[in-house]
């Protein structure tokens, strides 16, 4: 049983390696991007910058003449929405629903005027990378595939530790130019660098979901209506509820938004980004306050909260306060739940550790890539015919969708870039329009690596794929006026650092398109 062991463990590493890989390729590619998702839907939405007023213009004055305005022009919504400045020359956002249906607009916080619609582009911006992620933008039936395919993950981790005898002294051996050999050093490199990211990142991912996964438990406990998950949520914070009113029908005046702001301020000790009133101009109104999500990286701690203020509306009394104390008081369920969450979508640490997690991803992306391609050198030099007749038909598919996963995803991901910048910017949903590029664009790949000769496919689209990145501070520019020189002048780093990356980007996939042969 000893001796059947090691092998058993190393065909079970190999198929279930080889069979998630492909998927995994692309969850873990847009895992990765969607560490920045914020960058990433700042830069794709282009928002023209305002010029900024000395002074500069007070939140609470913003505010004030955001509420005057839906005041006068929303004053039948069910809910306002307003987004607050949070930066130098950003332009308030004003959200409301009525009988038209959704509506925003942008404005001015120095004078109040209305600025054009649309103001800047509507995008899907870094979320499109996270509900890929976790989803497939294929819905329920994407969000089970990306489960079972995690829980292959984790069977090609631990089968894969036992399978290496010499794991950690492999880590620091690398022999270029020798075929197989050289796949595995850089199979074991990456799996080696990567892998108590690979471990935590894995298992906090299906963790998160364990209500959707097993969702018996919270049924027998909080019933199966749509208000279960909601109670158990409840449950597991031992919070007072949020009260949810209907609308009265008795007028009152909407508060003066200025006092409310400063009080809570005082409260929590943070600048409020969110504004959200329920049924305004009716006495069961309710104004929430939320503040910026928390940097995390002076805290020292994981559990990054960010402030929040709920206030009775009609009267201006404080109902709720919630302080972005990491230290505050949680019951043990809440923090566990807390922690998880935090781990895998890196709200702790700060910048700092987004660019780790970043460079965490990319090594984890690596080590599925190396894999795939693993499996395929070493049956192209000893074949087995495993598949009888069809053995070259099945590698050769196998082919094809090791291009399509590992060059045909970045293809795609950069395409997306390129349709925010290309598509008209009054299109309706264009934020779906873009996703139907990378999606097609990936597709495209797909049938390109199963057309032509195996390493011209490789070449030619990591090729393309290197022209985009290069190609996308040019294109911003045409396009939108903007260009890094201008992003680095306001101190606008964020827009600026997707389009250094996607340079970063390009370079590297230069290297791979001349030197990263695969046979």
């Amino acid at each position: 049983m000893r001796d059947n062991w090691r092998p058993a463990m190393g065909w079970l590493h190999t198929w279930a390696g080889l069979i998630t890989g492909w998927l995994l390729c692309a969850i873990f590619m847009t895992g990765t991007l969607s560490v920045f998702r914020e960058p990433i839907t700042h830069w794709m939405r282009a928002t023209p910058t305002l010029a900024t007023s000395a002074p500069p213009v007070s939140t609470e004055h913003a505010a004030s003449r955001a509420f005057d305005y839906l005041g006068r022009h929303a004053a039948a919504a069910q809910r306002w929405r307003v987004d607050l400045p949070q930066r130098p020359g950003e332009a308030l956002r004003l959200f409301w629903s009525d009988a038209a249906g959704e509506q925003q607009r942008a404005m001015d916080p120095a004078s109040g005027a209305l600025l054009p619609r649309p103001w800047g582009r509507d995008t899907d911006g870094g979320r499109h990378f996270m509900v890929f992620h976790y989803s497939l933008q294929a819905g329920l039936t994407g969000f089970w595939i990306v489960g079972v395919v995690s829980m292959g993950m984790l069977v090609a981790l631990v089968s894969g530790v036992i399978v290496h005898k010499r794991i950690f002294s492999d880590f620091f051996t690398f022999r270029p130019n020798k075929g197989q050999r050289s796949w595995l050093d850089a199979h074991n490199a990456c799996g080696v660098l990567a892998l108590p990211f690979l471990f935590m990142i894995t298992l906090t991912g299906l963790a998160i979901f364990y209500s959707s996964y097993m969702p018996l438990p919270l049924r027998i406990a909080y019933g199966a209506d749509d208000g279960a998950y909601e109670r158990f949520q409840q449950a597991l914070s031992e919070e007072p509820a949020s009260p949810r009113r209907e609308r009265s029908g008795v007028p009152a005046a909407v508060p003066h938004i200025a006092p409310l702001l400063r009080q809570a301020r005082d409260l929590t000790g943070s600048e409020m980004q969110m504004l959200l009133l329920e049924h305004p101009g009716d006495s069961s109104m309710v104004l929430r306050m939320l503040g910026s999500e928390p940097d995390g990286s002076t805290s020292g701690s994981i559990r990054n909260q960010r402030a929040a203020v709920l206030f009775d509306g009609a009267s201006g009394v404080p109902l709720q306060v919630r302080k972005p104390d990491p230290h505050a008081h949680q019951s043990v369920g809440h923090a566990t739940h807390s922690v998880v969450e935090h781990l895998h979508f890196a709200r702790f640490g700060g910048w700092t550790m987004r660019w780790l997690y970043f460079l965490s991803g990319l090594a984890g992306t690596a080590l599925m890539a190396t894999g795939t391609i693993l499996y395929l050198v070493k049956r192209r030099q000893k074949s087995g015919g495993e598949f009888g007749a069809a053995t070259a038909r099945v590698y050769r598919c196998i082919e094809a969708l090791n291009i399509a996963s590992i060059s045909g995803c970045a293809l795609a991901c950069i395409a997306y870039f390129y349709g925010n910048r290309l598509l008209p910017v009054a299109l309706a949903e264009r934020g779906v329009w873009e996703v139907r590029i990378f999606l097609l664009v990936w597709l495209a790949a797909l049938a390109h690596a199963a057309l032509r000769p195996r390493a011209a496919a490789w070449r030619e689209q990591w090729s393309l794929a290197a022209l985009l990145c290069l190609g996308l501070p040019l294109l911003n520019f045409v396009t939108t006026g903007q260009h890094l020189g201008r992003y680095a002048l306001r101190g606008d780093w964020q827009a600026a650092g997707v389009e250094l990356v996607a340079l970063s980007c390009g370079a590297l996939m230069i290297v791979i398109a001349r030197k990263g042969r695969t046979s």
